[in-house]
C-alpha cells in the first residue's frame, strides 16, 4: 500500500488525500448505515392487531405466521414469530410446497453473525442469492416468547424467480437451520427439518356486518376426543338440533380450537343431515371406520366449513343460512380433519364450530348451489396427465328457467376436487362473452378446502352461464382416473353461496354417454387390441382397458372439446325441472377474459443483491 501511494504521487500530489477523505466518509456512511439497521431492527414489535391473519407453520407450534393484506400498495406483510430460534430459517413459497424451484427468505447465521436475505432455490434445490431482493425486512426483536421477523413482499415482483402471490392457495413452505451455516450456498435443503403450509394469503377486504342483539350461539364440538397417533384422521361426531327447534338464520360461525391443538386441527365442517329419514344413530368415531353407520352419509348438506387461518365466516347483513323448522333435519355431522405427522398420543380434543344464529329472520334464505361436473365416470382424466382439463356447465337454458327475473348474488364459494385436482376456476359468461371470474384457486389443493367470502358479491341473471373449468394431474397414476365420489376417483364442483334461494339446487353437467360409446367404438378400430363393450362391462372398466397411446388421449379431449351434453337442472328434490336435457349443445363462448398482468412495484433505488446483516447477538451451540 505504501508503495501505491507513492507511484500515483509523482503524478498529483492530490489523490492520496482524496482517497483517504472518500474512504473515511465511505466507511463512515457505512457504519451509520449499521448503526441505523441495528436500532431499527430493536425496535418494537407490532401490535398484534396489525396482523389480523394467524397460522402456525410446523405441527409442534414453534413457528407461527401472522400477516395482512394491503391491497392499495399491493403488498403483504409478515410477522414471522420463531419460539425457538437455532441458526436460522427458509420460509417461502412454491407451486405446490416442494423446495425446488421455490421463492425464499431465509434467515442464518454462521453462530457469531447473522444474515437476512432474498434468495431462490433451482431445480436441483441449490440455494442462490436472488439479484433483485424483494423480501423487505423492516425488523426484527428478541422477545420472552422468542425472536420476531418483520417483513414486507409485493403481490408481484415481475422477477422470474420470484412467486406471484395471487387470489387463493399459497403453499408456505418453511426450514429450520439446527447448525450454523458460513454462507447462503451451504445450505443444504435436503438435510434440513422442513415443512410445509397452506394457506390463503389475500384475504377479501370486506366490512364485518354488524350482529344482531337477540344473536344466540351453538357449539358444535368434539365430545373430548382423543386424537388418534396416526397423520391423519377423519373424525365424526353426530350432534341433534333440539326437538321443535323453530327456523332460524345462522349469520355467522367461527373456529373453536382446544388450547394446545392449533396445529393440529387441520380443518372442520358441519353437515345436515337429510330430511327423507327421521331419525339418525348417535355415532362417535373416525369417519373410515367399519363401525360408522352407513346412514351418515346422507349427512352431506354444508352448513359450515372451516380450514387452517380461515377467519370468522359472516353472512351478508341482507341474507342467513336457514336451520331448523319444518322440512330441515334435527341431525348434523360435525367432521374434524386431524394433520398429527409427529404421531403425538393421548391428545384430547373438543374442537369445533360456534353457529352464531338469531329467530329475526333476514330478508332472505341463504341457498347452496352446485356447479361443475356430475359425479359420473363418463368424464375420465387419462393416466400420466400433466395437465389435463375437464369442464362442467351450468347453461343458460337453466338459468333462464331456474333463476328469479332479479338474478341472485354469490357471495362465497367452496371449491372441490379429489387428490388429483391442480386448479379450479368458475367464469360467468353472458351472451357468449365471459364477463367476470366468480372464483379461481390456480395453486388448489384437495388438502386445504374451505368457504371463501368473495371480494365482491358476482351478480347471476337469467340466461346466464357458468362454467367450471378443472385441471388435473395423473402422472403417478397407471390407469385411467374415473369421476365418482371415491377418493380415487374424481369431482369437479363449486359450491357456490348465494341469496336469495331458489328451487335450483344443482347445475351441472357431463359428456353424453351416446357420443362416449363412440368413443369406444373408434378406439376399438384404431387400435390393435380389443376394448372390451360388451353390455355388461361398466364404463370405468371400459376406461381402464384403453391403451393410453398419444392418439386415444388427444380424441379424448377432442370428445370433452365438442360433444353435445347431459344437462343436470336439478331442484332441491333431486328433480330435474321439465324441459330437454339430454344432447345438449356445448356453450359457445366468442369473448373470453384476458389474462391479467401482474403490476410491477416501481423500483425506488438499487437493491444490491447482498443480504443484511443483523445484529442478533451470538446464537446457540447445544
Amino acid at each position: 500500500l505504501p508503495r501505491m501511494q507513492n507511484s500515483s504521487s509523482k503524478s498529483c500530489p492530490c489523490p492520496s488525500f482524496r482517497l483517504r477523505e472518500v474512504a473515511s466518509m465511505y466507511f463512515t456512511m457505512i457504519a451509520v448505515f449499521l448503526v441505523i439497521l441495528v436500532v431499527a431492527l430493536q425496535g418494537s414489535v407490532p401490535h398484534g392487531s396489525d396482523f389480523p391473519y394467524k397460522v402456525p407453520l410446523d405441527p409442534q407450534g414453534l413457528l407461527e405466521l401472522s400477516w395482512n393484506v394491503s391491497y392499495p400498495e399491493q403488498r403483504v406483510h409478515f410477522q414471522l414469530l420463531i419460539r425457538d430460534l437455532q441458526f436460522g430459517l427458509l420460509f417461502g413459497m412454491s407451486d405446490r410446497g416442494e423446495f425446488e424451484n421455490a421463492d425464499l427468505a431465509v434467515l442464518w447465521s454462521d453462530g457469531h453473525n447473522s444474515y437476512f436475505g432474498d434468495a431462490w432455490s433451482d431445480a436441483k434445490g441449490q440455494l442462490h442469492m436472488d439479484s433483485q431482493q424483494d423480501y423487505q425486512l423492516l425488523g426484527a426483536r428478541r422477545a420472552p416468547e422468542g425472536l420476531y421477523l418483520l417483513f414486507r413482499r409485493p403481490f408481484s415482483t415481475c422477477d422470474p424467480k420470484d412467486y406471484l402471490i395471487e387470489d387463493g392457495t399459497v403453499h408456505l413452505i418453511y426450514g429450520i437451520l439446527e447448525k450454523p451455516v458460513h454462507s447462503l450456498q451451504a445450505i443444504n435443503i435436503s438435510a434440513i427439518h422442513r415443512g410445509l403450509q397452506r394457506v390463503q394469503l389475500l384475504k377479501p377486504n370486506i366490512t364485518i356486518p354488524e350482529l344482531p342483539s337477540d344473536v344466540k350461539t351453538m357449539e358444535i364440538t368434539a365430545p373430548d376426543v382423543v386424537i388418534p397417533s396416526q397423520e391423519t384422521t377423519y373424525w365424526c361426531y353426530m350432534a341433534e338440533l333440539p326437538d321443535g327447534f323453530p327456523k332460524h338464520h345462522i349469520i355467522m360461525y367461527e373456529p373453536v380450537i382446544t388450547a394446545g391443538n392449533e396445529a393440529l386441527v387441520h380443518h372442520m365442517e358441519v353437515f345436515q343431515c337429510a330430511t327423507e329419514f327421521d331419525s339418525f344413530p348417535h355415532y362417535n368415531g373416525p369417519c373410515d371406520s367399519k363401525m360408522k353407520p352407513e346412514r351418515l352419509n346422507y349427512c352431506r348438506h354444508v352448513l359450515a366449513a372451516w380450514a387452517m387461518g380461515a377467519q370468522p365466516f359472516y353472512y351478508p347483513e341482507e341474507a342467513g343460512l336457514a336451520f331448523g323448522g319444518p322440512g330441515s333435519s334435527r341431525y348434523l355431522r360435525l367432521e374434524v380433519h386431524y394433520h398429527n405427522p409427529l404421531v403425538f398420543k393421548g391428545r384430547r380434543d373438543s374442537s369445533g364450530i360456534r353457529l352464531y344464529y338469531t329467530a329475526t329472520l333476514r330478508p332472505y334464505d341463504a341457498g347452496i348451489m352446485e356447479l361443475g361436473l356430475v359425479y359420473t365416470p363418463v368424464m375420465a382424466i387419462p393416466p400420466g396427465e400433466d395437465k389435463f382439463i375437464l369442464t362442467g356447465y351450468c347453461t343458460d337454458k337453466c338459468t333462464q328457467l331456474a333463476l328469479p327475473a332479479a338474478g341472485i348474488r354469490i357471495f362465497a364459494s367452496q371449491l372441490h376436487t379429489h387428490l388429483a385436482g391442480r386448479s379450479v376456476v368458475t367464469v360467468l359468461a353472458r351472451d357468449g362473452r365471459e364477463q367476470r371470474v366468480v372464483n379461481a384457486d390456480g395453486h388448489y389443493s384437495p388438502h386445504f378446502q374451505e368457504i371463501r367470502m368473495l371480494k365482491e358479491v358476482v351478480a347471476v341473471f337469467p340466461g346466464d352461464e357458468l362454467i367450471t373449468t378443472c385441471t388435473y394431474n395423473t402422472e403417478d397414476r397407471s390407469r385411467a382416473t374415473v369421476g365418482g365420489f371415491g377418493i380415487l376417483e374424481e369431482m369437479c364442483v363449486n359450491y357456490v353461496h348465494y341469496y336469495p334461494q331458489t328451487q335450483l339446487e344443482l347445475c351441472k353437467s357431463a359428456v353424453d354417454p351416446g357420443y362416449l360409446h363412440r368413443y369406444f367404438n373408434l378406439v376399438n378400430r384404431f387400435n390393435d387390441e380389443e376394448v372390451c363393450m360388451c353390455p355388461q362391462v361398466s364404463v370405468p372398466q371400459q376406461f381402464y382397458s384403453i391403451p393410453w397411446n398419444t392418439f386415444n388421449r388427444d380424441v379424448l379431449k377432442s370428445l370433452y372439446n365438442f360433444a353435445p351434453i347431459s344437462m343436470h337442472c336439478n331442484k332441491s328434490s333431486a328433480v330435474r325441472f321439465p324441459g330437454e336435457w339430454e344432447k345438449q349443445p356445448l356453450p359457445t363462448i366468442t369473448e373470453r377474459l384476458r389474462e391479467p398482468v401482474p403490476r410491477c412495484p416501481p423500483i425506488l433505488g438499487p437493491r444490491p443483491a447482498a443480504p443484511i446483516p443483523l445484529n442478533l447477538g451470538e446464537l446457540r451451540r447445544d
